[in-house]
């Protein structure tokens, strides 16, 4: 077989993208193929963040095409291109926010916040450009776990600027009262609040934006799932069966409003004891794999519950930042990256391609 576009073709039809188990030509990411005597030069566009995972596909494809009879030197662009996807019907996208990713659980206290921004960093650890919402009104937690003490500024008396820490854009009900403060509002009150913070802050060309719920399902969740462009959600549980019940109401919720389930996390998965490093399942096991069975949905990943997880939160910089290159970090690199294919894989938004359509009476 002579040195020919389909020739490389048909090379790359036989490497696979590790992340996404499918193969470079079907899923469109070779682009480009451009021959120059014996020389091949192409791109591949890969529509997830992968810093990372840049020169090992690069090597991937270089090996393949070097095969093919004929073929000299091989230059191979890796790039990644993230996109719009599409969200609930009626509602409109963002301007300056790409994806809406959010972060749900059925109760409180199985660690979604600190899932939440691990996720987050790990986004933008891979390249992409990432903000993170705290929803939580009544219990802001992200201006510790970001280790921001500020307040918001505002520029032309409106809108507020998002504050920034760690690579992320972030905004949060907590820079604007006092830590002991409680928030006495009734519902419609912190509804109002939820929209002000997302709509009037001035978020710069993000990729992702990150939002951080409350638990439950309640007034909040609902107006971000009729009001506000969700791309899809992800759930987050401990292995325990009184958590995963309630982690069920909360997936069914998100299904009945159209928001697609991106995976579930399971936390607290496994104790290891930071004397011994015996593991034990305090919590049982196996309970976050056998919800992603009965509905269906991807399981993302399992974290450990280690007191690092809790100290690095706690102490302002959260593990993908702490210990980048440590093994809970990985996990949550992990969960991002699958996080980001499934976004990926969603449709594309098309609502900017559609012609606004005016009706004048002459």
């Amino acid at each position: 077989m002579s040195l020919s576009v389909d020739a490389v073709k048909a090379a790359l039809s036989s490497v696979i993208d590790p992340n996404t188990g499918k193969d470079l030509v079907s899923s469109k990411s070779a682009k480009n193929i451009r021959l120059d005597g014996a020389d091949v030069v192409l791109d591949v566009e890969l529509g997830y963040p992968a810093k990372s995972q840049i020169d090992p596909i690069r090597k991937l494809v270089v090996a393949a095409v070097r095969g093919v009879e004929g073929a000299g030197n091989v230059s191979v662009n890796v790039y990644s291109k993230i996109i719009a996807h599409a969200v609930q019907r009626g509602v409109k996208l963002m301007p300056n926010v790409k994806n809406i990713i959010a972060v749900a659980s059925g109760k409180g206290g199985v660690g979604k916040s600190t899932t939440a921004v691990n996720l987050a960093l790990a986004l933008a650890a891979e390249g992409a450009q990432v903000g993170i919402l705290d929803a939580d009104i009544y219990g802001p937690s992200q201006p510790m776990m970001m280790g921001i003490n500020a307040r918001p500024e505002s520029v032309d008396g409106k809108t507020m600027e998002p504050l920034e820490n760690h690579g992320l854009q972030v905004s949060s009900i907590g820079f604007m009262i006092d830590p002991d403060e409680p928030m006495v509002w009734r519902g419609p009150i912190v509804t109002q609040a939820l929209q002000q913070l997302l709509e009037q802050t001035n978020w710069r060309d993000l990729d992702y934006l990150v939002v951080d719920m409350p638990p439950g399902t309640g007034d909040v969740q609902l107006t971000l799932s009729q009001k506000v462009p969700v791309t899809g959600a992800v759930i987050v549980t401990t292995p325990q069966d009184i958590a995963l019940l309630d982690a069920r109401k909360g997936l069914k919720m998100f299904e009945k409003v159209g928001i697609p389930i991106l995976g579930i996390v399971e936390n607290m998965s496994v104790h290891i004891c930071s004397n011994c490093g015996h593991a034990e399942p305090i919590f049982g096991q196996g309970g976050g794999e056998k919800m992603c069975a009965d509905y269906g949905v991807e399981f993302l990943g399992a974290l450990p519950l280690t007191m690092s997880i809790r100290e690095q939160a706690d102490s302002g910089k959260p593990t993908v930042v702490a210990d980048p290159d440590g093994q809970v970090a990985a996990i949550y690199r992990s969960i991002a990256r699958k996080v980001a294919i499934k976004v990926a894989e969603k449709a594309k938004d098309m609502t900017s391609k559609f012609p606004s359509i005016v009706i004048k009476n002459d």
